[in-house]
This record gives C-alpha cells, structure tokens and sequence, in this order.
C-alpha cells in the first residue's frame, strides 16, 4: 500500500515536471528554460523543499502515532534564533571544525528540548496533542520575539562565521568558474541524509515499528507491553529536532534569523506529510512519502511563481490539498472496512 501511494506521487511529480518545463520553454522564449536549470532545480526548489521535507519526517513520525504537531514552524525560529545569537558570539574568521560543530549542537538541541516539552506535555496531561502543541506553538514564538525584542540576529557589527555560511552552507559545487556560480546543494544534501535516517527508524529499527503499533490501535499496543508514553515523547522529540536541524540549515543558508521566520510552515510542513501519504488517523506513513510530498508542495510553489501568478494561491492550494488528501485518504479506508466486511460473509 505505501509503495502504490508512493508510485503516485511519482506520477504527480512527473506531471507536474512536465507541465513546468513546456511553460519554461514557452516563456523562455528561445532562451534557456526557465524550469529545467540548475539555479532553478537546484537553488529554488531542491534548497527550498529541503526546509520543508527535513520537518515532515519528522511530522510524519508523529502522524504515523496518531498525533499532530503544529508547533514546528515556531520551534524552527526559535531554533535559529538560538543558533544566531551563539554563532554571532564567534570570531567571524572561526574555523569550519569550531562554527559547524557549535550550530549543529545548538539548533537541533534547542528544537530537542522543545519536542520533549511537547511530548511530555501530551503524555502527562494527556491532553490532544493539537491543543498542546497550539499553547506551545504560540509559546516558542513569543519567546522568540521576547528574547530578540523583534530585532533581526546577527545584530548591527557582528555576523554569523563564513565557515558555516560562505564557506558550507552557501557554498557552490561544480562552480562554472572559481568562486563564481554553479549550484548549492549542501540543503540537498542535509536533506536526503535526514529522509535516509527516518526510512532506517521507520523501515528497520523496532522503535519506528512501535510508531505503527500505536497509530494502529493503542490500546492493543499497550496491552502488547509497547511503552505508549514513552513512545510518543519520542515521535515528538525526533518532531522537534528536525525541526531544529531545518532551523540551522535556515542560518546557515540565509545567514540572518528574526522571530517571524518559519511563519506559517506548520501548514506546508503537515500538507507535506499528508501529501506524502500519512494517515492523520495514525498507523500510516513513510520518510520516503514525506520527501516526495514536500516535492510536490515545493514544486506547486514554483510554478505559480512561473506562471507569475498571485503567490497567495499557494496558500490556497495547500489548504485544498490537505483536505483533498485527507478525503481520499477517508474514502480508501471505508473501501477498505466494505472488503473486509464481505470477506468475512
């Protein structure tokens, strides 16, 4: 079942490719396309898609256990900002193995420390996971805006170390010349190396097969001796540090953070994961579906901006196609029970 629906985002990718590249041809007008190069492919849609895919593992690993989280997009700014405000403490001249290190420790650990909070609050006060996750979700943001008192970090004088920002997160691979052009694909490949770990948890460890068990049926998962609470603080906490690990990758791309960033990506981050296949009623999901669906998201985005139309449509368009997920989604599973009910006659 996850291989067929993952087939159809496939198919939907290709479509959507297809569509695009006539209409570069078209506007290109005798030029280059304006869809198939690599500044496009690779700096607008891969480097782009990457935020929103890195999160949507781990959203999907909370789907998958039947709970929601829509606080990533707050804990993806405070997770920068956090990062920001160390990393412009640093000599801008610091060394690669001095920078890297200190931003790969402290964004995912702040995004950590707020997916624990978001799982121990769920399983302590066993609250629904969406109204725990939208207290927190306004929490995390106002700490931000509170902590940077609206201002932008780095601030006035100081900068974020070129070693994790030129030099790595920006920096070109197959240059057309030294130092000038080519593609950035450091986001690409932080990416596929987080969907990589969340298909082995998923796929292969008995810790992501637990995820499954409890979105499946709970009950019968705890009476099967699976640590339910347990469980789901993890699937929040990994939900917290991906949303850590985009936060960074965010710095390092942009090299600026302010407390408005992320806003609104907890909508295209759980449109990702449940274009990608994951059942909001919980028990089904994949990394793999997730990627293909922030692809998906990713690649609507770029093509309203081709077709130069008002950018408010994606907003709308996203929205439609968690509903239209969602519905297909309900309408299988009624397919399914009917099958099910006339096997057993």
């Amino acid at each position: 079942m996850p291989r067929m629906q993952e087939l159809g985002l496939v198919v939907v990718i290709a479509v959507l490719s297809t569509v695009l590249t006539v209409y570069g041809f078209y506007d290109a007008r005798g030029g280059d396309n304006t869809f198939l190069n690599p500044e496009n492919l690779v700096g607008q849609i891969a480097t782009y898609m990457a935020v929103y895919a890195i999160m949507a593992v781990g959203q999907t690993c909370v789907i998958i256990t039947g709970g929601i989280d829509i606080s990533v997009g707050s804990i993806y700014a405070i997770s920068a900002l956090g990062c920001a405000g160390v990393m412009q403490n640093l000599a801008p001249e610091a060394p690669r193995w001095q920078a890297i290190p200190v931003a790969f420790v402290i964004g995912p650990g702040i995004g950590l420390l707020c997916g624990l909070m978001n799982g121990g609050l769920v399983t302590s006060l066993r609250l629904h996971p969406f109204i725990v996750t939208l207290g927190t979700m306004s929490i995390f943001r106002g700490i931000a805006n509170v902590a940077t008192r609206g201002v932008t970090l780095p601030v006035q004088g100081k900068a974020i170390p070129d070693s994790f920002t030129t030099n790595f997160m920006q920096g070109y691979w197959f240059e057309k010349e030294p130092g000038v052009g080519g593609v950035q694909l450091m986001p690409l490949i932080l990416m596929l190396i987080v969907a990589a770990l969340g298909w082995f948890y998923l796929r292969l460890t008995v810790m992501g097969r637990e995820n499954y068990a409890i979105g499946g049926n709970e009950e019968a998962a705890r009476f099967s001796g699976i640590r339910v609470n347990m469980v789901k603080l993890r699937v929040y906490a990994l939900s917290g540090l991906t949303a850590g690990i985009a936060g960074t990758l965010s710095l390092g791309y942009f090299a600026t953070a302010n407390a408005d960033t992320g806003r609104g990506y907890e909508l295209t981050v759980i449109a990702a994961a449940v274009v990608g296949g994951a059942s909001l009623t919980g028990g089904r999901g994949t990394a793999l579906g997730a990627l293909l669906g922030a692809l998906i998201i990713r690649l609507i985005e770029n093509g309203i901006f081709k077709l130069h139309l008002n950018q408010q449509y994606s907003l709308i368009i996203v929205g439609s196609a968690i509903i239209i997920a969602v519905s297909i989604d309900r309408l299988s599973e009624f397919w399914r029970a009917r099958r099910l009910a006339r096997a057993k006659l």
